[in-house]
């Protein structure tokens, strides 16, 4: 690339690191795209520039690639969004760019930790007991697999709120963000009769206080692993 002409990097976003990618790219001169799937109406401001939605697979960011001069993509996707990294990496090798997944480091147990470590929500959503009450952790597009389970009641937090009830046969909703805080996790736990956690281990700060406060409670906590 000729030393006079900037890069043009996308993101693939929606995380912490992501954003803090943005920023420090933005800062050192780079034009820096942030992609976001959409899920949150009212995303918290980035530097740069920023498009939500899909790309269409992936042939569709490859187009995207070519038609907007990207000189680079970093994948700082969640870990489990497993799809669009594959599609970025298939999208990077036909457009001939290189791809970077910063990787973000799972959990590990520590003492006072109780996880009972599944492979699949489909486990996770088994190994509930009955009368379960139980915080979900999980994005609403992973929640359906929760309604067959109405022996248990659920806590739902989400950012944003449905556009229709959850099919659960009983739960109560939060809209907010996790806290950091694991005392104010643990308030919200203690208020809503918290029993079990189900989250999936995708590492980082930003959710590691509910990991923290459910240590703190004894509450056993359903960990989703990630794919090996």
């Amino acid at each position: 690339m000729p030393a006079d002409r900037r890069e043009t990097i996308l993101i693939l976003g929606g995380t912490a690191e992501a954003a803090a990618i943005a920023r420090r790219l933005v800062a050192a001169g780079a034009d820096v795209v942030t992609s976001l799937a959409g899920r949150t109406s009212n995303p918290a401001p980035l530097p740069g520039r920023i498009r939500i939605g899909g790309f269409g697979g992936a042939e569709g960011l490859a187009r995207y690639i070519a038609e907007n001069g990207i000189t680079r993509v970093i994948d700082a996707t969640h870990p489990f969004a497993n799809r669009i990294s594959q599609n970025a990496r298939l999208a990077c090798a036909a457009a001939g760019i290189p791809l970077e997944r910063p990787e973000r480091p799972a959990w590990e147990k520590q003492p006072g930790d109780d996880w009972i470590e599944v492979e699949s929500l489909d486990e996770a959503a088994a190994a509930l007991p009955a009368g379960a009450r139980v915080f979900l952790a999980l994005g609403r597009q992973h929640l359906a697999v929760f309604e067959s389970r109405p022996d248990c009641h659920f806590v739902v937090r989400m950012v944003d709120p449905p556009e229709k009830p959850l099919g659960f046969a009983g739960y109560d909703l939060i809209l907010g963000k996790p806290s950091v805080n694991p005392e104010e996790e643990a308030d919200l736990f203690r208020a809503h009769r918290v029993t079990h956690l189900v989250c999936r281990n995708s590492g980082g700060e930003a959710g590691y206080g509910k990991i923290l406060a459910a240590r703190s409670m004894g509450l056993p906590v359903v960990m989703v692993r990630r794919a090996t």
